[in-house]
């Protein structure tokens, strides 16, 4: 298996962003000339021997869903790029849009091509301003290249453009289909599934989400081939990996990765995270706010899909937030559910009322004011809200929390038995 692999950035800092001529010279738009010579089924079982995972989190398999949609009737096809990136310490879709954009935009446009879709939309981050400027130009320059509009490539029929939306800063639009009614100028909520997306989406039709960065994948498949792609990664996933490191490590940023690479290596290695800064390791937050806690004693586990699961990870956004040991655990796990109460939509109860109870009880532990119990009360509740919830926020939002519990219960049951703590604050002091 290679290392150190730079496939989706490897040029980011070499070619002017929306330069269409630079692009090109260095490969691009490669992928979408190989689709062009190639059977659209055939493209789809080329991703699927990739074994692309969603990079927005849920890891789903990519060809599975293009498969699924193909297969679906109905016109017109929609192509839709969750760029929303509201997951908090996810900034690594930003990289590709702010330094590759045309990348994404050859991704979307191989999926305009398999699906005969006529348009496709990038939900941009609404805090992302200035760079919607920056695609907006790109897709103003691939147009004029020939890329975007009519008669593609010098093919008739081939008809397909891309447009911006520009989101209103909802966390909740994160999730596709919430995403896809703001879209449409609805209230940003999700929807009740089934029907799913692939065969009721934007506007009713069938559509296709993916994120920024499986799109930016999509090109390096087609030109380098699958079994390339593959050996990026790992067996159970192809490719390499953008992750977000923020936190106490002594370096943050984005680092491209293959799939594999050891968790410590990631964390502590020179050429990554660099370790920590102003003290030792405590824990990391992996995957986004929805994703677990890892300790120190996890730092072997490879960073895979199928290894991280292993133990309780998962990659999910591609976040980690690493914090040394002048950081409490338990007041960690009460602003991650202020930030789920502050988030939460309100359309269902379980989510809208649950969090802000088990915020309340977090919040007695942090104050010196939880009791002999509440551990087991913030278990219940935790799992009552997950269960009930109508989407994937309030059904993950117990997974940070119960990682904890499981590595970590002392830490809990510490604070009622010394009502708090010092990283806290002893509030009885």
């Amino acid at each position: 298996m290679s290392r150190n692999s730079s496939v989706l950035l490897k040029y980011a800092d070499k070619i002017a962003p929306t330069s269409v001529s630079e692009y090109v010279s260095v490969g691009g738009f490669s992928g979408i000339k190989q689709a062009i010579s190639m059977d659209k089924e055939a493209i789809i079982e080329e991703i699927l021997r990739a074994n692309l995972r969603g990079r927005g989190g849920a890891a789903y398999p990519a060809g599975r869903k293009w498969k699924s949609l193909y297969h679906i009737d109905g016109a017109p096809k929609y192509i839709v790029c969750n760029a929303d990136e509201g997951e908090p310490g996810t900034f690594k879709d930003r990289e590709l849009l702010k330094k590759v954009p045309l990348s994404v935009i050859e991704g979307m446009l191989i999926a305009g091509y398999v699906f005969d879709s006529p348009m496709g939309y990038i939900y941009i981050r609404g805090e992302y301003r200035h760079i919607q400027k920056v695609f907006e130009q790109a897709l103003k320059e691939a147009r004029e290249a020939g890329y975007l509009g009519k008669n593609i490539l010098g093919i008739e029929g081939f008809d397909y453009d891309i447009t911006i939306v520009s989101g209103g800063g909802a966390y909740v639009c994160g999730e596709n289909s919430a995403l896809l009614n703001s879209i449409e100028g609805k209230a940003g909520r999700p929807r009740i599934k089934p029907p799913h997306l692939a065969e009721v989406g934007l506007y009713q039709k069938p559509t296709l989400v993916n994120n920024v960065e499986s799109f930016a994948c999509i090109p390096v498949i087609l030109s380098e081939g699958s079994e390339s792609f593959l050996n990026y990664g790992t067996p159970e996933g192809g490719g390499t990996k953008l992750v977000s490191i923020s936190g106490h490590s002594k370096n943050r940023g984005v680092f491209e990765v293959n799939l594999g690479i050891p968790l410590r290596e990631l964390i502590m290695g020179k050429d990554y995270g660099n370790g920590i800064v102003d003290g030792t390791l405590n824990f990391f937050h992996i995957g986004g706010q929805s994703g677990p806690i890892g300790f120190p004693e996890q730092l072997d586990t490879l960073y895979s899909y199928e290894a991280l699961k292993e133990v309780g990870l998962s990659i999910g956004s591609g976040a980690l937030v690493v914090l040394n040991d002048k950081v409490c655990l338990v007041e960690y796990i009460q602003k991650v559910f202020e930030f789920f109460v502050h988030e939460s939509c309100g359309k269902c109860t379980p989510c809208r009322i649950g969090t802000t109870r088990i915020l309340e009880l977090l919040t007695d532990f942090i104050e010196g004011r939880a009791k002999e119990g509440d551990v087991e009360k913030l278990e219940y509740l935790s799992q009552q809200v997950s269960a009930l919830s109508a989407c994937g926020l309030g059904q993950s939002v117990n997974v940070a929390l119960n990682s904890c519990l499981k590595h970590r219960r002392k830490e809990f049951e510490a604070h009622i038995t010394n009502h708090g703590c010092p990283l806290c604050g002893d509030q009885n002091e």
